[in-house]
């Protein structure tokens, strides 16, 4: 028997569609029902690697997490990763699959509508209920004819929608009325209830307005859920800047630390735990800074010669040699740390049409596109004080060290016995290096990291915390919607179906 169907649709990004689809992943899952999670085609530079080095979006691995599932690239099976404003990586099936200009995006929906309908195929034989996202708005009309991810998709897989609104952004009523309204009627008849999301003040404010959108669409409204601004679920894009909400107070030793903000920022997850941290203000740099800062983050991108040359436009090079001139200390991760090199080649043109580029000359090194992309998990210890990592490597370069650097970790590839020298760090341990993603969600590897830094400013170490895990934020979550959202009218909708 095939999978029964939800798919959450929004009416525009960020309206809270991967939270409230991972939230009801987590709900069904622990009723004892077998779900997975699916979303056809997504545009995201914050990936995951799944354990047989796949790449899907962040927000699939988490909703796998939220099903008690190992991630699978059946779960995303398109997904975009943009290099640019007018270019983009195309990831199938977890492998990638060459690259696409903005005018050309049709292409996908011509040439992989059988893969995303194969790898739903695959799950709905598979489990009892298949929740779906979409992506954007359904009623994007210009786009009609490209869909893969929402009104085509549902009709494929005849689920029942449930649309989401975000009323803290204003407009939520003409949101969702004017996306019914674009919807063509055999779209329109998939749309069961909607949702209002992020609510600050008192739901029962709503109510005329609800009653009122009620009876001219026909629609019922299932729930209207409260701003929730403390969530510790990874966010799935860059958006999530907006979560660097400092949720601790503040503190005279608190440590300042710096994130690039450079273009194409990628695993933007990558600073969430630090923001977290009792004694860490993290700030986004666009530009030079004259603030004091103990550490500088060049995070990942996914077009590191375009990022590099807007680091030196905007100075953040010359603001990384401040940092170090002032004690304290430059990471660089995956793309950040080829622009701390000496320099990028490029001879194949695999990210531009330079093809050599001057890196920042902070370490010692040299980094060589290549065409081959590396996605693999890796664990392993840093490999000065043992400290025990692991994480993931998503990049499409190869990086040699010269003898006047060491390499930051010793790691061993997922599934392999061989441990290899991986990153780099300069000789006073202040410039470091690495291709590995997640370095910062390892508690002691954080604190270890963080009480250096203290060390510096002659303050004392704090203790390492793990915080609540991530299956707890999923309970937490599942608890929340659980309180706001009518799940007896779910449960009706999904059984019903179309």
């Amino acid at each position: 028997m095939a999978a029964r169907t939800l798919m959450i649709q929004g009416t525009a990004s960020h309206v809270g569609k991967s939270v409230l689809a991972t939230a009801l992943c987590r709900l069904y899952v622990r009723r004892g029902i077998q779900v997975a999670p699916f979303k056809a085609q997504n545009m995201s530079n914050n990936s995951f690697v799944t354990p047989d080095g796949k790449e899907i979006g962040r927000a699939q691995a988490v909703q796998a997490a939220a099903c008690w599932l190992a991630p699978r690239s059946d779960f995303n099976p398109v997904l975009i990763k943009p290099e640019s404003d007018h270019r983009a990586q195309l990831v199938v099936n977890g492998q990638v699959a060459g690259s696409l200009e903005t005018h050309d995006f049709g292409r996908v929906a011509r040439e992989y509508c059988g893969a995303v309908q194969q790898a739903f195929a695959r799950l709905a034989s598979e489990f009892d209920l298949v929740i779906l996202e979409g992506a954007g708005s359904p009623a994007e009309i210009n786009l009609r004819d490209q869909d893969i991810v929402n009104m085509r998709m549902a009709q494929a897989a005849k689920a029942p929608v449930l649309l989401v609104g975000d009323i803290d952004r204003g407009g939520v009523f003409a949101a969702l009325v004017g996306t019914l309204t674009l919807l063509q009627p055999q779209e329109r008849q998939h749309v069961k209830g909607f949702l209002i999301n992020k609510l600050r003040g008192e739901a029962k404010l709503l109510t005329p307005g609800i009653r009122m959108i009620e009876a001219q669409t026909g629609v019922r409204c299932l729930g209207v859920l409260p701003h929730w601004i403390n969530l510790q679920i990874p966010q799935e894009d860059s958006l999530g800047w907006d979560s660097w909400v400092q949720s601790h107070p503040y503190r005279p030793d608190s440590l300042t630390i710096g994130v690039a903000d450079v273009p194409a920022i990628s695993n933007f997850t990558d600073f969430e735990a630090l923001s977290r941290e009792p004694d860490v203000r993290l700030i986004r740099l666009d530009r030079m800074t004259t603030l004091r800062l103990d550490a500088l983050i060049f995070p990942g991108t996914k077009n590191t010669s375009y990022a590099l040359n807007f680091v030196k436009a905007k100075g953040l090079d010359q603001t990384a040699r401040k940092v170090l001139a002032e004690g304290g200390t430059v990471i660089g991760l995956c793309g950040g740390y080829q622009m701390l090199g000496k320099g990028i080649l490029d001879p194949l043109g695999v990210e531009s049409s330079e093809p050599e580029l001057e890196g920042m000359g902070l370490l010692d090194i040299v980094t060589r596109f290549a065409r081959e992309k590396v996605t693999v998990r890796v664990t392993g210890l840093h490999r000065e004080t043992g400290c025990p990592v692991d994480g993931y490597e998503v990049h499409m370069g190869q990086t040699s060290l010269s003898s006047k650097v060491a390499p930051l970790l010793m790691v061993k590839t997922a599934g392999e016995s061989v441990e290899r020298a991986e990153g780099a760090v300069s000789n006073d341990g202040r410039i470091m290096g690495t291709y590995v993603h997640g370095l910062f969600d390892v508690p002691l590897f954080r604190r270890m990291f963080l009480n250096r830094l203290r060390e510096t400013r002659g303050w004392s170490p704090l203790e390492a915390t793990t915080g609540s895990s991530l299956e707890q934020e999923l309970d937490r979550l599942a608890d929340f919607v659980q309180r706001y959202v009518d799940l007896a009218a779910v449960d009706a909708i999904i059984e019903l179906g179309v």
